[in-house]
């Protein structure tokens, strides 16, 4: 598989780069972040590194999954049914899933545990005080990913993602969001974690069952992270994400490009599934040519011929707007 290619141009770890915040494609950036205080830690060793992590710690529990040894580390559903889950759900305190970590480090198959997309100022409140991340004027959520040998199956994200190793080493691969139909998405719900994964087992493809996978696995790239590198993966690029050491530490930030009165287009997707997709084949057809003049092929002039005043939903979104259309869109959907 190719490589995901380094990031190339001028990089300040407290002032980021907006031609890499807004890139249409993956990179990596190779020591991006191994001045934290944390990274030091964590390359001294998996004792320093817990030691430093519970002296930020407030004591705010964390959500805890546990695997059985034999998934080998594969958060996925409990069988072909796709109802259930192979994973118990806890809470704990930092402290005591450090300990657990620690405690399996050296068994041959050990449980499965991982701490997932846990909000870092929740539980770490002065980190950031040591740890800055230049985002500018984005309005970042930065998340925890604490665990021992897990594997988090293929999946997109609606935000932009800036991922950093922090300890451990991480295997990232990543695709397209064109190789969706390649990729054998499984259903929008349940899912494990929220967002809708892929079927295939990338550590045994079943390429009887998936055949389009080895066209996915073509168009695919890969990098494998050690601590203080930095990826960035795009909005809806799927990733399918590998801790390969005992002890594994991601910290990452994801925000959008767009204001926060705008509403998330899976909703959209959501919609879509229950008023259009059944419809008559000729019904499609027109509702295609619907989008293509509203949506995909929308320009300036698009519009001319109305008056602005008169535009609404076809002119400017501001909040205002939006929380009217939202409001006018539940009314309909009580019905």
């Amino acid at each position: 598989m190719r490589a995901i290619p380094d990031w190339t141009g001028p990089f300040d770890p407290e002032a980021l780069p907006d031609a890499l915040l807004t890139a249409e494609r993956p990179y990596v950036v190779r020591g991006a972040f191994a001045h934290w205080p944390v990274v030091q830690a964590a390359r001294q060793s998996d004792d320093a590194l817990a030691r430093y992590l519970v002296s930020h710690y407030n004591g705010v529990h964390v959500g805890l999954f546990q695997l059985p040894p034999e998934a080998r580390g594969r958060v996925f559903y409990a069988d072909e049914t796709l109802r259930g889950f192979n994973f118990s759900r806890h809470t704990a305190t930092l402290d005591q899933v450090l300990l657990g970590l620690l405690g399996v480090a050296d068994a041959p198959q050990p449980p499965g545990l991982y701490v997932g997309s846990t909000t870092v100022e929740a539980i770490l409140p002065r980190f950031f005080d040591a740890h800055p991340i230049g985002m500018g004027q984005r309005d970042a959520l930065v998340s925890l990913w604490l665990g021992n040998r897990t594997r988090i199956a293929a999946h997109y994200d609606l935000p932009d993602n800036l991922a950093v190793v922090a300890a451990g080493r991480r295997r990232f691969t990543v695709f397209p969001p064109q190789q969706i139909h390649n990729l054998y998405v499984g259903p929008l719900e349940p899912t494990p974690a929220g967002q809708p994964i892929s079927l295939v087992d990338f550590a045994n493809p079943d390429l009887a069952r998936f055949p389009r996978f080895a066209q996915a696995w073509e168009a695919g790239e890969q990098v494998e992270m050690v601590p203080g590198d930095a990826l960035f993966i795009p909005s809806m690029w799927f990733h399918h994400v590998e801790g390969l050491a005992p002890v594994n530490l991601l910290i990452n930030a994801w925000w959008r490009q767009t204001p926060e009165h705008v509403d998330s287009p899976l909703a959209t997707l959501r919609l879509a599934l229950m008023t259009l997709r059944d419809l008559p084949e000729k019904e499609r057809r027109v509702w295609q040519h619907h989008f293509q003049h509203f949506i995909w092929g929308a320009d300036a002039d698009s519009w001319a011929h109305i008056p602005e005043a008169a535009r609404g939903l076809l002119g400017p979104i501001a909040e205002p707007l939006s929380r009217q259309a939202r409001a006018q869109l539940l009314s309909q959907l009580k019905r």
